[in-house]
């Protein structure tokens, strides 16, 4: 005897979308947390190099993923991504070239710093051109992460960054979110075919600037995972999930990548974490975990 299955409720649907959203995002912070690792280990004639296998290897992995889940219909969702698609393409085109050039110029430090604006930056656009109120849990939340990361990267700012390093990470939060309002407002729409462009463009653009293409087979396995998982898989991730969670949360949740970096780094290479990088880890941590058990309680007390 077949037994119809029982709908959620409302409520209860919404909120099983949210924490899928919640962790998807979350997921594309654990993957882009490895780059900082992985990058250490590559030796490349110079960084236009490293972008374009980068890029090729996260274009090759995302393309074979949508034609083994869409099959023959894969090039359809190439055509109806639309522009909101070619939007997210530019973005994540230009933040993923700008990232590997930045720290060339610049400390990490700088970069990582400047880039924990992009919850704000997010919250604002979507405040002014979408009219997304944000909580002021959300606003707590966000504030005591730039904190938190400010804490962390203090030993570093120290040290002087070129113009243009800075110039670039201020590049790389402003498109990152607006990649992260955008994907938010369409949900309907699939953004891993953007994500595909994305890579494929700069992979494109990389090749006219790289100095040589040829690496040893052992820095080309690391250039695989640097695009494949690093970069693939976590963008991937990101553009799935952020279309289910307001636009704040999911650049609030990807923030994490700041505070598991420099574990991975201590783990693979012995670098120990300061005492800042702690103190300030601790309070990035905890005001994620708060936050998400303050609006999760909120939501069940409205369902």
């Amino acid at each position: 005897m077949s037994v119809s299955p029982v709908p959620l409720p409302q409520g209860a649907q919404v909120h099983t979308i949210d924490r899928l959203g919640a962790i998807l995002v979350a997921g594309s912070a654990l993957a882009w947390s490895m780059g900082g690792m992985i990058d250490r280990f590559i030796d490349a004639p110079d960084t236009w190099t490293v972008v374009f296998w980068r890029s090729v290897w996260a274009c090759a992995f995302l393309s074979a993923f949508l034609a083994i889940r869409d099959g023959k219909n894969a090039l359809n969702a190439f055509r109806s991504m639309g522009w909101p698609g070619v939007v997210v393409a530019l973005c994540f085109m230009t933040a993923s070239i700008s990232f590997v050039q930045a720290i060339a110029y610049t400390t990490v430090a700088n970069v990582i710093l400047i880039n924990a604006a992009v919850p704000l930056v997010a919250a604002l656009i979507a405040r002014i051109f979408l009219g997304e109120i944000i909580s002021g849990a959300t606003w707590a939340a966000i504030t005591a992460v730039i904190a938190g990361v400010a804490i962390m990267v203090s030993d570093g700012t120290g040290e002087t960054g070129s113009l243009i390093g800075i110039l670039l990470a201020l590049l790389i939060t402003f498109v990152f979110a607006i990649a992260t309002v955008v994907t938010r407002r369409h949900a309907g729409v699939r953004m891993t075919p953007a994500v595909i462009l994305a890579t494929a463009m700069a992979a494109l653009l990389a090749a006219t600037q790289a100095s040589g293409f040829e690496v040893s087979g052992t820095d080309m396995g690391k250039l695989f995972a640097f695009g494949a998982l690093n970069l693939g898989l976590g963008m991937a991730l990101f553009v799935t999930g952020a279309r289910l969670i307001p636009s704040a949360l999911a650049a609030l949740l990807g923030t994490l990548e700041t505070v598991l970096g420099p574990v991975w780094v201590w783990l693979i290479h012995g670098e120990k974490a300061s005492l800042m990088t702690v103190l300030g880890g601790s309070i990035v941590v905890a005001a994620l975990v708060v936050h998400l058990v303050v609006t999760s309680r909120v939501k069940t007390g409205a369902a």
